[in-house]
């Protein structure tokens, strides 16, 4: 049996196509992905999909529609995060979404969303310790989830989400020390309120993130000029090499980063404030370090479709 799992974010939109393989696992036909910016604009605190946006969401859509069909798909979910379970039209835009491709979507909440990363994380990454913080930076929002001895025992999704933090603190071309200055302050605080009942962490914590940022960072330090998920899924990255990544970032203008080998067009002017979040996160866990998980909420949707 195939079956297809859609993420519909913020910032990208991603598709992948399974059989079940041995022991419950996935046997990967088909991935895609398409950065649509469906949070466009959102920064300013409006939450609304804007038209264009709407536009090239449907356009990809239309595409996974299309593929799916293809592959001769018998069961399949496209789930929907932080911008269309927070935007005043979202519910407009899952049923424009049904009527021009004829998927259904599902608006899930921010903890379905991180439990639903936990089972795509957790059967992706190894690590030795008891306990690890898993935290996956989509375009809208954050989510943090604490998992102590394989069990959940805290998460939480936050507003740190990388589109709406660039647009708010990040707009301009070039980003100046005051900009960074409070931006750094923003998630400071934000991590500070949201995440005060988690433990506080510690070398004995493995921390594990995935989504966009992460992955994007350890492709560079890799200088893969074509993505290959199983060089980045388990990479370790300290931070000091994501201090040096981020420098050499900042250095380079923004139209020309889409040259960075491993740096994804589209997420030129994203990466810096995703980049940010990464930090802030391992000093409120007092980590040096974190490893990459290629696999997140994607794959937790997939493992739910198994037979």
């Amino acid at each position: 049996m195939r079956i297809a799992s859609i993420d519909i974010g913020t910032n990208t939109f991603r598709l992948l196509v399974t059989e079940p393989g041995e022991g419950n696992s996935l046997h990967k036909l088909y991935v895609g992905r398409e950065i649509t910016r469906l949070g466009e604009g959102s920064g300013n605190g409006t939450r609304l999909i804007k038209p264009g946006a709407i536009e090239r969401s449907l356009k990809a859509l239309s595409g996974f529609s299309e593929i799916i069909r293809d592959l001769g798909v018998e069961k399949m979910r496209a789930v929907a995060t932080s911008m269309v379970r927070e935007s005043r039209n979202g519910l407009d835009f899952v049923n424009l979404v049904k009527s021009q491709t004829g998927l259904p979507v599902d608006v899930i909440s921010g903890e379905e969303e991180a439990l639903l990363t936990v089972s795509g994380v957790m059967k992706s990454v190894t690590f030795d310790t008891p306990d690890c913080l898993i935290f996956d930076i989509g375009g809208g929002s954050t989510e943090y989830i604490y998992v102590k001895e394989g069990t959940v025992a805290n998460l939480t999704s936050t507003r740190l989400g990388v589109v709406c933090l660039t647009e708010r603190f990040l707009p301009e071309e070039k980003e100046s020390e005051a900009a960074l200055s409070a931006l750094g302050a923003h998630i400071e605080k934000t991590l500070a309120e949201g995440l005060s009942g988690f433990p506080p962490g510690g070398e004995g914590l493995t921390v594990i993130g995935t989504a966009g940022t992460p992955t994007s960072l350890a492709a560079v330090e890799l200088g893969l000029v074509k993505y290959d998920a199983n060089l980045v899924n388990n990479y370790t990255l300290t931070r000091d090499g994501i201090v040096d990544i981020l420098d050499r970032i900042l250095r380079t203008p923004r139209a020309e980063r889409a040259a960075i080998p491993g740096l994804e067009k589209g997420r030129e002017d994203l990466i810096v404030s995703g980049t940010e979040v990464v930090l802030k996160t391992l000093g409120r866990f007092s980590v040096g370090g974190m490893v990459v998980s290629d696999a997140g909420l994607l794959e937790g949707v997939a493992y739910g479709l198994l037979p």
